[in-house]
């Protein structure tokens, strides 16, 4: 270490101004170790090693990247708001947009641990330079309001070096203790957060995150991309990340725009695949600028309280956002000035014309794929959803494994029958409702059958006996073992409508029309084209007619 350098190190900035700015504007760990990441990209890194000692209540984050010299600490690092940009343009020597641009990203580093010791140099032949902040001495400097030139940081403790120093030529070694409540967060949880913040990370052969010695991989998403169905493809998204959804269903070209975007809108299986286990976080649709995670959750801008936003997440890149002018970005990194001219046509963009087609389209495609859609799109109705949802359902339950003998055989016997399975459930649900409700209105109504009805409901009784003594069957089958019970629509109608007046007999005149096809559903047969809309048209009528006669 340069030992006479390290005692003149000092903050450029007012101590209670540096208090307000770091240690209280950061809230997520996540932003707070990004800025460490951030850091190490603007420095040309192409490695960032994350180090978690759970056991030592430490973790620690170093980068190979061209690093400092004392002047640079002091002058460039030390000084709050020193800019890059202004200083260097808008791209590192190796031509990397720069992440930086406020230059208070730092001072997250103040919020996430008790002591913050930074090891950096430039040079391999160089000593490291560096120096300690340690918040319980910040805190007493910010107490006695002493000027940034009182308040030096600690000398940093070389045996912390130890273990982190081999082959480290140039970069930058940053050592937090007393990290306890950021260590609460598990190495699996910090992989996923850190996968879904640093897009870059992920396809930049040049430049790698690693936790605990792994590389942060697309392997990391693993749980969200396969559950992954549906994907909107936003203008000329085409990246390696794509890859990953190794289950899709079906991409679907977004709407276009002139807005200099590219990325995609993604929906899962269940609302449950979007949750990062143990965190109480979720996948979100979020903004990228450069590869760098600025704005999480943007749909929070456009609450539609549509079922979709359950199922969806996504990323949305926008790198011109990040131009010449003044930042867009808000101080803490988390998020977009609400104001910002480019921010603005961006939402206008998802409200209007892109979110819509998601809502719209996702339902039409859960519906195809016979899965639960969207209850307030008018494109199909809650019941006949349901129907479809149940067929769905059952159908999984008979899928032979891909390895069994005529897999794919029976795998087409399902795809064939379900569409029948779904219309027949919906059709049987109105017919079982609608002859036990006339069942209801004649018990209530105490209408007795004709002779010639009771005649019937012996057959059908001595019917079923003989079936029971064959099956070898002793106990009830039916609940209500009434002699309504053994009627079909066709005797209940004419019981319930109790005239021999034909032309008062709309609903026995329906129900005589209605009988073959029921009884069809009722043996599980698939109907005809014909069929169906028959019965359909003489359920409505049946259902119109019914509620008419339950009101007398």
């Amino acid at each position: 270490m340069e030992e006479e350098d390290a005692s003149e190190f000092n903050f450029a900035i007012s101590l209670s101004v540096l208090n307000h700015l770091g240690r209280n504007l950061y809230r997520n760990f996540i932003t707070v170790l990004g800025e460490a990441i951030s850091n190490s990209w603007d420095a040309d890194a192409n490695n960032v090693w994350i180090s978690f000692d759970k056991n030592k209540n430490s973790f620690y984050v170093k980068d190979d990247g061209n690093g400092m010299n004392a002047a640079d600490f002091q002058n460039k690092f030390l000084k709050i708001g020193y800019s890059k940009r202004k200083d260097l343009g808008s791209e590192s020597e190796s031509g990397r947009p720069f992440i930086g641009a406020k230059g208070i990203g730092k001072l997250a580093l103040l919020s996430c641990a008790e002591r913050i010791t930074i090891f950096t140099r430039d040079d391999a032949d160089e000593d490291y330079v560096g120096g300690v902040i340690d918040n319980s001495g910040l805190d007493e400097a910010i107490t006695d309001d002493l000027e940034p030139g009182q308040y030096q940081l600690e000398q940093p403790d070389e045996n912390l070096l130890i273990g982190k120093e081999d082959g480290h030529e140039t970069g930058t070694i940053i050592v937090f203790e007393g990290a306890d409540r950021i260590l609460r967060t598990s190495e699996e949880q910090i992989r996923k957060l850190l996968a879904l913040s640093f897009h870059f990370s992920l396809l930049d052969e040049a430049f790698t995150i690693h936790v605990n010695g792994k590389p942060i991989s697309l392997d990391d998403l693993q749980t969200l991309t396969s559950k992954t169905e549906f994907v909107w493809k936003i203008e000329s998204y085409d990246d390696e990340f794509k890859k990953a959804f190794t289950n899709l269903k079906e991409q679907v070209d977004a709407p276009e725009t002139e807005l200099d975007l590219t990325g995609f809108i993604a929906t899962v299986e269940k609302p449950s695949h979007l949750n990062i286990r143990g965190k109480g976080e979720r996948a979100t649709v979020d903004l990228f600028v450069n590869g760098r995670l600025r704005e999480k959750n943007i749909l929070s801008h456009l609450p539609s309280q549509r079922i979709v936003e359950s199922y969806v997440y996504g990323q949305i890149h926008f790198n011109s956002m990040d131009g010449d002018g003044d930042s867009p970005f808000t101080s803490s990194r988390e998020g977009v000035v609400a104001d910002d001219d480019n921010f603005v046509e961006l939402i206008d963009y998802l409200k209007s014309t892109l979110f819509p087609q998601v809502i719209d389209q996702w339902d039409e495609l859960r519906i195809k794929y016979r899965q639960t859609g969207d209850d307030e799109n008018k494109r199909k109705s809650v019941k006949d959803r349901k129907a479809a949802e149940l067929a769905g359902a059952a159908k999984k339950e008979f899928k032979l494994k891909k390895t069994d003998a005529n897999a794919d055989l029976v795998e087409k016997w399902l795809d064939d029958l379900e569409p029948d399975a779904e219309f027949n459930l919906s059709s049987y649900a109105d017919c079982f409702l609608s002859e036990n409700l006339i069942r209801k209105y004649v018990g209530h109504k105490g209408i007795a059958p004709i002779e010639g009805i009771k005649t019937n409901i012996k057959g059908y009784r001595e019917t079923e006996e003989k079936r029971k003594e064959e099956a070898n069957i002793s106990f009830d089958i039916r609940r209500d073992d009434d002699d309504l019970s053994y009627l079909g629509m066709d005797d209940l109608a004419f019981t319930a409508e109790g005239s021999k007046d034909k032309s008062k007999q709309s609903l026995w005149l329906d129900a005589i029309n209605f009988k073959p096809v029921r009884n069809a559903v009722g043996h599980t047969g698939t109907l005809t084209d014909n069929s169906k809309a028959h019965l359909k048209l003489v359920l409505e009528n049946i259902k119109g007619r019914l509620r008419k006669l339950l009101k007398t």
